[in-house]
């Protein structure tokens, strides 16, 4: 029996931002293989390259060089079409600042990359993840209508709601007061166990951490420690 493909597997990553002198090395040789179905947390202060890292894995950044591999397809080798193609359906993405849009309902919001994947069904799936997150009575309400963790269940919702393989998460409660934030968390390893989904939380919060299975800690660019919380 032939082990399953990891749902990342990255090696000698860097990222360079600016031109010539002003250059500046954001990731510096950074190397990782994800197994599908972890729970991974990329740990490390403001500079230390995390969130720069996830934008890369994810697809939405491209690495200087290295290579980088997503449940098989070698981002590396795709052109920018193809990359937001092989993006689409297989990573959701849950951001601090929601990043919903105003104009449009929560249901709307969550309907949208399904339409956009070009599903019959996106309605009804909408509907039922909203309904997973506890915003079943609040479809047709507008994010200014709602609160900041109400907001962040949409952006979850509309995360999972294509089944992604692999789920990023960047300081997913870092606009929420302590409690509405744990609670945020709470579902999100929920929703993610329900779909087995691979999820990377990017957090500077020791404790959140320390639910992954596993934590990578990123200093200046480079990992610095990759250990199992005790």
């Amino acid at each position: 029996m032939t082990s399953p493909l990891p749902a990342i597997a990255a090696k000698d990553l860097t990222l360079r931002l600016g031109s010539a002198d002003s250059a500046v090395e954001v990731l510096r040789g950074v190397g990782l293989t994800v197994p599908q179905g972890q729970t991974l947390a990329l740990l490390g202060p403001s500079g230390s390259g995390k969130s720069s890292l996830m934008a890369v894995l994810s697809g939405l950044e491209r690495a200087t060089s290295g290579s980088l591999t997503i449940a098989g397809e070698d981002f590396a080798a795709l052109s920018e079409d193809q990359l937001a193609a092989a993006r689409r359906g297989r990573i959701g993405i849950v951001l601090q600042a929601f990043h919903l849009l105003p104009t449009m309902t929560a249901l709307e919001n969550v309907m949208t990359p399904l339409e956009l994947a070009g599903l019959a069904d996106a309605r009804p799936r909408a509907e039922a993840e909203l309904a997973a997150v506890g915003l079943g009575h609040r479809l047709n309400h507008y994010p200014a209508q709602l609160s900041g963790g109400e907001q962040q269940r949409v952006a979850i919702a509309r995360a999972l709601a294509p089944r992604p393989a692999l789920v990023f998460a960047d300081e997913p409660t870092g606009n929420l007061d302590a409690a509405t934030g744990a609670g945020i968390i709470d579902l999100l390893f929920a929703r993610r166990a329900d779909a087995q989904a691979t999820l990377v939380i990017i957090t500077h919060d020791a404790s959140l951490a320390a639910r992954c299975e596993r934590v990578i800690t990123l200093g200046d660019g480079r990992i610095v420690s990759d250990s199992a919380p005790a």
